[in-house]
């Protein structure tokens, strides 16, 4: 069993605060209404998803990050698997971006940085 990063925890602390949403329809109507502050995405979700939400968050210049695998984005926000999460608040969101800065192992920065 793996064990959590302190940003998939964070993730799941964001999720029970209500400030997430996960799934590709999901997650990209919240990036194109502007309400997205973070966009997580599977290292293992397929090529194409990754590239749609790399634009789509250059564009809208929302952080985008891939970190940990689609069952992992699964278990913290209470679903089987998950390809993508969108943290809605911008103080959680920042705590994830800085807590995947400190663990190398989750340190995937992706080059739509804003």
């Amino acid at each position: 069993m793996r064990t959590f990063s302190k940003a998939l925890s964070l993730t799941g602390l964001a999720t029970r605060a209500g400030k997430t949403v996960s799934g590709e329809f999901a997650s990209e109507k919240a990036v194109k209404s502007g309400n997205a502050r973070l966009v997580l995405v599977a290292e293992d979700a397929s090529a194409n998803t990754k590239k749609k939400f790399s634009d789509s968050c250059r564009f809208y210049q929302v952080p985008f990050r891939t970190i940990g695998d689609r069952e992992s984005l699964g278990k913290v926000v209470g679903k089987d698997f998950r390809a993508t999460v969108v943290i809605t608040d911008a103080g959680l969101a920042q705590a994830v971006l800085t807590a995947m800065e400190k663990e190398p192992s989750t340190n995937r920065r992706d080059e739509s940085d804003t």
